[in-house]
């Protein structure tokens, strides 16, 4: 069921944030891990948890380490998908590649299977290259949620963090209003074949036919790298000097964009939007650069997909339309069309609230 985003922002969090610079690390099949029960094999329980059952070998995949913004979904510190785990009892590991890509996620999934995992919650760095090993898994009896990014024919259950629709329309009227709804503008996605960068971008092109003096002259790919995102950015300006306006719907992406269009002449003539974390854009939204951007807390969209993947593990719920959970201290949730669960609508961060938060 849909929620209030702005509820969800202001639960309190410490988190850890890095910056877009941040050194990726680890490697496939390595992360860090945290234990919340000290049984490897999965029992019944009881108590605050009810029926669901203890002692499950949960894995997280991120569609890859040491992104600031996973880091955020997934970590105990933040109030994210492990502390989740934890407080169910499971013994929870976050593990994948350094690169945003299917080579690099694909040993981390063929690792966890090896390890005996009981659930896998993964966001898809591709939807259609993971799916063999995901349907191995699930063949297996292992539950496999997605987050994030969905894998949609091979998963259990897709937590979706907003509306696809809200989230791709939204930025591109955000845009709008700061460009006056005219000029060229680009587009910095992650991957090219990122699911959810994909369907943003398909409704991002439906609403721009109601701005027709606004134009999309290029969508590049910096694949949530620090580095590539600069680039990338850096041959927009190079290409389009006449470039109006950037949408990024990545953290990494927005921040880079945020950071060149600061460094250059192009700051105060190009506006920069999409989804960034209140932290990492804090700066640009101060001088101009990013008036207002979106996003949700990404510890609630991690905290909601090991809620799911218990509760499905556990057999309390199916991927049937209708079915009801309770996600701890976020509430009921609802499965809705397609096996997914919506955390909320987006939420903007301008000026006026951008101090109020910290993630």
């Amino acid at each position: 069921m849909r929620r209030s985003m702005k509820r969800a922002l202001w639960a309190p969090a410490v988190v850890l944030v890095a910056s877009a610079t941040l050194a990726a690390c680890g490697s496939s099949g390595s992360g860090s891990s945290g234990s919340g029960g000290s049984s490897a094999s999965a029992s019944s329980g009881s108590g605050a948890s009810g029926s669901l059952k203890t002692g499950l070998k949960v894995f997280i995949i991120p569609k890859n380490l040491g992104n600031p913004y996973f880091t955020t979904a997934d970590s105990v510190n933040s109030g994210g998908a492990m502390a989740a785990l934890q407080t169910l009892g499971e013994t929870s590991s976050e593990t994948s590649g350094t690169a945003a890509t299917p080579s690099s996620q694909i040993p981390a999934i063929q690792a966890a299977i090896t390890k005996g995992a009981n659930a896998l919650i993964v966001s898809a760095t591709d939807p259609a290259a993971l799916c063999p090993t995901l349907k191995a898994a699930m063949t297996k009896g292992i539950t496999v949620v997605t987050y994030d990014s969905d894998a949609p024919t091979c998963r259990n259950l897709f937590v979706n963090q907003a509306s696809t629709a809200q989230i791709g329309t939204s930025e591109v009227d955000l845009l709008a209003k700061e460009i006056h709804s005219s000029g060229q503008i680009a587009i910095v996605s992650a991957a090219a074949s990122a699911t959810n960068q994909n369907a943003w971008i398909g409704y991002m092109k439906q609403q721009l036919k109601k701005y027709p003096k606004m134009k999309l002259v290029s969508t590049v790919y910096g694949n949530d790298d620090p580095t590539t995102a600069t680039q990338v950015t850096q041959g927009l300006l190079q290409h389009y000097p006449n470039l109006k306006g950037i949408i990024s719907p990545t953290t990494v992406g927005i921040l880079a964009a945020a950071q060149v269009v600061s460094s250059s002449k192009y700051k105060g003539k190009v506006i920069v939007t999409g989804l960034g974390t209140p932290d990492s854009m804090k700066k640009y939204v101060a001088n101009g650069v990013a008036p207002a951007f979106e996003l949700w807390n990404p510890a609630d969209l991690g905290y909601l997909a090991a809620y799911a993947a218990v509760n499905y593990a556990s057999k309390k719920i199916t991927n049937a339309s209708g079915q009801s959970f309770t996600a701890g201290k976020l509430g009921k949730f609802t499965v809705g069309s397609g096996s997914s669960i919506l955390l909320g609508p987006p939420f903007v961060f301008n000026k006026a609230n951008i101090s109020k938060f910290n993630f």
